[in-house]
């Protein structure tokens, strides 16, 4: 399996099936892509061609499925079987009614000095020197390679285009009790670069109350805007405003300013307010001989559903959380929020002719 040999990564065992499409109030006149079809498509995976975009849908032998726009490598489904019936697949992530938004996205940012022009070293956090982060272009994408394990492990392996002296290749793997997201980055240049990046998933719940994570208990966070992104619902500005919590909101405390940490001592994160946080490690504790991590793995709750998923981060430094409180509102009747792997406190060092590799893993034992 040749996109397999490229992540070297401990990714969960296969085991997975086909999918259910979700209804839609607009029916967009589709035809299959034939040259993508061709090349790649095989039982588990599909190509098709709308409005211009081109689009893969990936299933297994559970029902299980993952739908993914090719173009700019943005999955907008998830739906794993998670209840023994017949129709028992649950969508898991958040799209706005345009489906052009949440969804799970990477993003990449190449971190340089604004003064001199030189790259910031791998663990500063340059406040004097005037850092600034560039997106890298991430706009278009192309198939590489397509596999499947029989009819239990499919993915597909994209490559970017666009983007520079960076080689760039996206993963998407599905199985039948979770899917994998992984990123393989290699330096092309003559320099070394520094990027924050971050694989940023819009998990969806029912009841705003019944949102939680658990898992994070004793780790070290600051309040931190999200990674700015094509795909996001709620920009940077708005992560961070502040809201007021309305009535009966006993025990909730307002969040402290940007960059200042805390810890957090309760086993259970409730997300029914507005916060926008990352958990990781203060950098002046990494300089430490010996110093604590956070988990490598946490769990989302949603009460309403009586569902979880549990999140697992490979080769990121650090984890992003956000709720948007009162905001969902506006986009819906369900909540969201936004998680998953990042390096943003510390940017991720790439020497000339090396690779960096990362990535997120949403499995679930509902069943």
């Amino acid at each position: 399996m040749a996109a397999a040999s490229l992540l070297s990564l401990s990714l969960p065992k296969p085991t997975i099936i086909i999918p259910k499409s979700s209804a839609s109030t607009i029916t967009p006149t589709v035809t299959v892509t034939e040259p993508l079809e061709q090349k790649f498509g095989r039982k588990g995976i599909k190509f098709t061609e709308y409005e211009g975009g081109q689009t893969a849908e990936l299933s297994v032998r559970n029902g299980s499925s993952v739908k993914i726009q090719l173009n700019n490598a943005h999955v907008t489904s998830y739906k794993p079987k998670v209840y023994w019936k017949d129709d028992g697949c649950e969508e898991v992530l958040y799209t706005t009614s345009s489906g052009d938004k949440g969804g799970i996205g990477l993003v990449i940012d190449s971190v340089t000095d604004d003064t001199k022009g030189k790259s910031v070293a791998k663990g500063v956090n340059d406040t004097k020197g005037k850092s600034v982060a560039k997106g890298v272009d991430l706009s278009q994408w192309v198939v590489k390679d397509a596999d499947s394990d029989s009819i239990d492990a499919v993915q597909v392996e994209l490559s970017c285009t666009t983007s520079g002296t960076l080689d760039i290749t996206y993963v998407i793997s599905l199985y039948a009790l979770s899917m994998a997201t992984a990123v393989i980055v290699k330096n092309k240049g003559r320099k070394p670069v520094n990027l924050k990046t971050g694989i940023l998933s819009h998990l969806r719940f029912k009841k705003r109350g019944g949102t939680a994570i658990d898992g994070l208990k004793g780790s070290s966070y600051c309040t931190h805007p999200p990674l700015s992104s094509p795909f996001e619902i709620l920009s940077p500005s708005e992560a961070l405003k502040p809201e007021d919590p309305g009535l009966f909101s006993f025990g909730w405390e307002p969040e402290k300013k940007v960059g200042v940490w805390s810890k957090q001592d309760v086993p259970i994160t409730i997300l029914k307010h507005k916060l926008s946080r990352v958990y990781g490690t203060p950098l002046e504790e990494r300089l430490k001989e010996f110093y604590n991590t956070i988990p490598s793995k946490y769990e989302t709750l949603d009460q309403g559903r009586e569902l979880f998923f549990r999140v697992i981060r490979m080769g990121f430094e650090e984890i992003y959380l956000s709720s948007p409180g009162s905001l969902s509102e506006k986009y819906g009747n369900d909540y969201f929020i936004c998680t998953g792997p990042v390096s943003v406190l510390s940017p991720i060092t790439i020497e000339p002719g090396e690779e960096w590799r990362g990535a997120q893993v949403i499995e679930h034992d509902n069943l």
